[in-house]
């Protein structure tokens, strides 16, 4: 509606969203602002100060003690490989397996979303888990972290419904021109299927890049160790708790500013992706999310 025609009443409710908004997104920001704050101040101002989103004085210890870990770059390079290879595999293997059960006519396509749903219902336990991932002989490997997680049955129903939604006459008329069922889904069903795969992707990063709990269990070679495992050991050490000889770390401990900065290292770097894949986010999760 043109501003001119508005009435007052509009115009207000607009205002009154604006401000309610911008308080909310206030409200969110400011224990993230706290944190980073925290990372740079003293371990003295942390115990002396409840909230603060300037610090007094200005303090590199956390990130200085967190960087003198031997390891702490090579983890840092595990992670990001573990998360790229990994959302790969995880986006290649959901997709695949999307594209054939959203095709009404496939033969026990029934069976097979009712064992996927089944699956999302029950699962065998850490136990079973644990040795399935020893049988298969990827214990000490980094396909242990990819492998026993490759497909959501979550996300995989949300694709499988995204498509579906895709127009039929689109993959009949690359059936004429003579396009196989792969040139179709490379072609045309994955350039469409953008906002999704954007979204998922996304999903599946962040899961590999905050999962530290795959690598206690079937890594016990320290040096493969990826950064949120590293993390956890120096917050560990920091308490008291733990071995310094696993980090090598060599600067007194401020268990505090340690904490904060820790955060701000584990989360800064997938948060960074996020903008790069924001114009497809909002779309993708609702889309493919309403019909079944």
């Amino acid at each position: 509606m043109p501003r001119k025609n508005r009435s007052v009443t509009e115009i207000l409710f607009d205002w009154v969203n604006y401000l309610l908004l911008g308080l909310i997104a206030c409200l969110m920001l400011l224990p993230f602002m706290y944190v980073i704050a925290g990372s740079f101040a003293s371990e003295a101002e942390l115990t002396e100060r409840a909230f603060f989103i300037i610090p007094r004085s200005f303090s590199l210890d956390g990130y200085k003690y967190i960087l003198s870990s031997n390891s702490i770059f090579h983890s840092i390079f595990v992670s990001v490989g573990v998360t790229f290879v990994g959302s790969l595999v995880n986006l290649l293997f959901t997709v695949t397996m999307a594209y054939p059960l959203a095709r009404r006519d496939l033969l026990g396509r029934n069976t097979v979303l009712n064992l996927v749903v089944f699956s999302m219902l029950f699962s065998g336990g850490l136990i079973p888990t644990y040795l399935v991932v020893k049988a298969l002989g990827l214990l000490d490997s980094y396909g242990a972290l990819i492998l026993p997680g490759a497909i959501s049955a979550f996300n995989l129903i949300i694709v499988k419904n995204f498509f579906q939604e895709l127009p039929a006459g689109l993959e009949e008329a690359a059936k004429i021109d003579g396009c196989t069922e792969i040139g179709i889904l490379w072609k045309i069903v994955l350039p469409l299927s953008k906002p999704v795969l954007a979204t998922f992707g996304l999903f599946y990063a962040v899961g590999h890049w905050n999962n530290f709990f795959s690598a206690l269990l079937y890594l016990n070679e320290s040096s493969m160790w990826p950064l949120q495992v590293i993390l956890r050991q120096i917050v560990m050490l920091s308490q008291g708790v733990g071995s310094a000889s696993q980090l090598d770390t060599t600067v007194q401990l401020p268990e505090q500013t340690i904490k904060m900065a820790v955060i701000v290292v584990g989360t800064l770097p997938i948060m960074m992706v996020y903008p790069f894949l924001q114009k497809h986010f909002a779309k993708g999760v609702l889309i493919g999310s309403v019909k079944g």
